[in-house]
């Protein structure tokens, strides 16, 4: 996993926003490096959000979205579990301290070392959606809680994954025989409706297909009580269909087809969980470039253009828009120029708009960030910002062509840092902040009560 440092150019709890912190670093002439700010309240303003809407389903962190140390380790302080994928995920977790019934490894088709690995060192829920994995896995892990990953409708999303996992509803009972043969501990089933799902009826299908195998599995002596929902929920402000429209549909059809109660007032013993990857960071990380170059150009039509030459791409962080399918919006980030009014700097309006075209800086062709859109005619040396820019971004970054890594500032407001400081992972998170742990409290001026409200009565779990 890499780490990031914190290059901190403003004091922790003093500032207020983001672009103040962005201000403040692209002040200093010699700061060329492409660099993330990390909203940490945003994080947390998740998870209440996230708790609010959805009481009965334990968010299970995806952690292939993004692995930066500070994110793994404020969720692991507000005792969320984690989905892994792989040993090296296990292992970056169970190294926070956290267990290994706090992790499930939510990948059916699995490496033999791995799968031993995980007995190992107790990671015991596991995924399957082929007969090969339950001879695999009954062979090497005897104590598996298996989970059967069905395929569901993902039509209607912007990532699908049918094709690649998932089994038949109809195959189901064919893997629960063989299961059964195999004494093998089938616990539960998960889906995944794909990532962007435009159409949140896709849950209400699922949690009914899931319901189904659940009714089926008893005909083979299972008692199944895990049900996984899943990822892809939407982390971003201004998503094609709402997380709180997603999870109210989910909470209606989990009512009907998972009630909290059976007929006779008996709480179910059905626990349920989903894996949440970008629905946590997506929002919370905001990306500052610079414009290494520019080239002004004319087409055949006689239209004046301009390229920019940023200082990350996609070989970086915008492998986004290939693997992940995302648009990125650039927003020039314009600091006052000495010729500018007292008050006053230089805005979008008082500059040629030109039609525009992003290039990452290595000297691959296909390093395209984004064409043909209108921004105001920038110079070497000026920034952009990205924003919404936390999920499926410097997760799977490379440093190609000896291009490095963005570095993570942290946005931590009083009251978030205050927050953070009663967790019993205060510790840790210092670290990963170059904090001391008796670091003084620092309470700004104007604090927005609103802003405290929102991350208010959040409980910090210890870790176990």
């Amino acid at each position: 996993m890499r780490t990031h440092s914190a290059d901190r150019h403003l004091p922790l709890g003093a500032t207020t926003s983001v672009e103040s912190i962005v201000a403040g670093i692209i002040q200093n002439p010699n700061h060329e490096t492409p660099f993330y700010v990390v909203d940490v309240q945003d994080i947390l303003k998740k998870h209440k959000t996230w708790s609010i809407n959805m009481p009965r389903v334990r968010p299970y962190y995806a952690v292939k979205c993004n692995s930066s140390p500070i994110v793994l380790e404020t969720l692991a302080s507000l005792g969320i579990g984690f989905d892994c994928a792989s040993k090296a995920e296990i292992d970056t977790i169970l190294g926070l301290g956290v267990s290994g019934d706090n992790i499930i490894y939510a990948n059916p088709c699995k490496t033999k070392a791995f799968v031993k690995h995980a007995f190992a060192v107790g990671v015991d829920l596991m995924t399957f959606d082929n007969e090969p994995e339950l001879y695999k896995i009954a062979q090497l892990h005897p104590n598996a809680k298996m989970v059967l990953r069905i395929k569901v409708d993902d039509s209607h999303a912007v990532c699908r994954f049918s094709a690649k996992f998932g089994a038949e509803v109809a195959d189901a009972p064919h893997l629960l025989s063989i299961a059964k043969q195999l004494n093998m501990n089938v616990v539960g089933v998960s889906f995944h409706v794909g990532s962007g799902c435009e159409d949140s009826s896709s849950y209400n299908k699922a949690i009914s297909d899931a319901r189904y195998i659940f009714d089926l599995a008893r005909e083979f002596g299972y008692e199944m009580h895990l049900l996984d929902l899943g990822g892809g929920w939407p982390g971003t402000s201004n998503p094609k269909v709402a997380f709180e429209e997603i999870a109210k549909v989910c909470s209606n059809a989990l009512d009907i087809y998972f009630p909290e109660e059976d007929e006779y007032g008996l709480k179910s013993s059905v626990t349920i969980i989903a894996e949440p990857g970008r629905y946590y960071v997506a929002s919370a990380f905001t990306l500052a470039t610079m414009v290494i170059a520019k080239r002004l150009v004319t087409d055949e039509n006689g239209q004046k253009g301009v390229m920019y030459y940023m200082n990350d791409g996609v070989y970086g962080s915008f492998n986004c828009t290939i693997f992940d399918h995302w648009i990125v919006e650039p927003t020039p980030f314009f600091l006052p120029s000495p010729e500018d009014e007292p008050g006053r700097t230089t805005t979008d309006n008082q500059r040629e708009p030109l039609l525009t075209t992003l290039w990452g800086p290595t000297c691959d062709s296909m390093d395209l960030i984004r064409k043909d859109i209108i921004l105001p005619e920038m110079q070497v040396g000026e920034w952009m910002l990205f924003k919404e820019m936390g999920a499926y971004t410097i997760a799977a970054a490379s440093t190609f062509n000896g291009f490095q890594l963005p570095e993570l500032k942290y946005h931590l407001p009083s009251h978030t840092l205050e927050a953070l400081q009663k967790s019993p992972s205060w510790p840790r998170l210092a670290q990963v902040i170059s904090l001391e742990e008796e670091m003084p409290f620092l309470d700004p001026p104007g604090e927005p009560l609103s802003a405290v409200d929102e991350i208010d009565h959040l409980e910090f779990i210890p870790i176990h």
